[in-house]
C-alpha cells in the first residue's frame, strides 16, 4: 500500500497520510468489503478514490480562494478590504437556507466530494448537489447585490 501511495501522492508525508486515510476509509467500510474478493484490489481501490477526491479538493480550494499575495495590492496591506469581504460572505451564508448552507460549506469551502459531503449530511449525492448548485448561485447572487 505505501508504495502505490508514494506513486500516487509523489510526496512522502502526503504518501503516509493517503495510506492512514485509506486505512481509515477502509475499516469505516469494512462490510462493504466481499469476503472471497481481494482484498488488495479494494484497499487500492480506495487509496485511487481518495486520491482522487483530494485531487480535486485542490482544484475547488485553488478557485475558490484568491491567493494571499492579491490581497496585498488592494489599499495598503489588503487587511481591512479583506474583512470586509469575508463579513460579506458571512452575511450571506447565513441567509442560505441551512441544507444550501451546509452543501457550500462541506464542497466548497472544506474540500469534502459531493459523496463525502452527501454521507455527512445524510442525503443522496443528487440532491447535494442540487443544494449546491442552488446555494452557490444564491450566494453569488447575494453577493452581487451587496457589491
Amino acid at each position: 500500500m505505501r508504495r502505490f501511495a508514494s506513486g500516487l501522492a509523489r510526496d512522502p508525508a502526503d504518501a503516509d497520510d493517503l495510506c492512514q486515510m485509506t486505512i481509515e476509509r477502509a475499516l469505516r467500510s469494512r462490510e462493504q468489503w466481499l469476503p472471497g474478493s481481494r482484498l488488495d484490489s479494494w484497499m487500492y481501490r480506495i487509496m485511487r478514490n481518495l486520491r482522487i477526491d483530494e485531487a480535486r479538493a485542490a482544484t475547488r480550494r485553488g478557485k475558490t480562494f484568491v491567493d494571499e499575495d492579491f490581497g496585498l495590492c488592494i489599499g495598503g496591506s489588503g487587511a481591512q478590504e479583506a474583512a470586509v469581504e469575508l463579513s460579506d460572505v458571512d452575511r450571506a451564508l447565513v441567509k442560505l437556507p441551512v441544507e444550501q448552507r451546509e452543501a457550500v460549506l462541506l464542497v466548497m469551502v472544506e474540500g469534502y466530494s459531493y459523496k463525502e459531503a452527501a454521507e455527512i449530511v445524510g442525503c443522496p449525492v443528487g440532491t447535494l448537489n442540487s443544494r449546491l448548485v442552488r446555494g452557490r448561485d444564491a450566494l453569488l447572487a447575494l453577493l452581487g447585490e451587496a457589491a
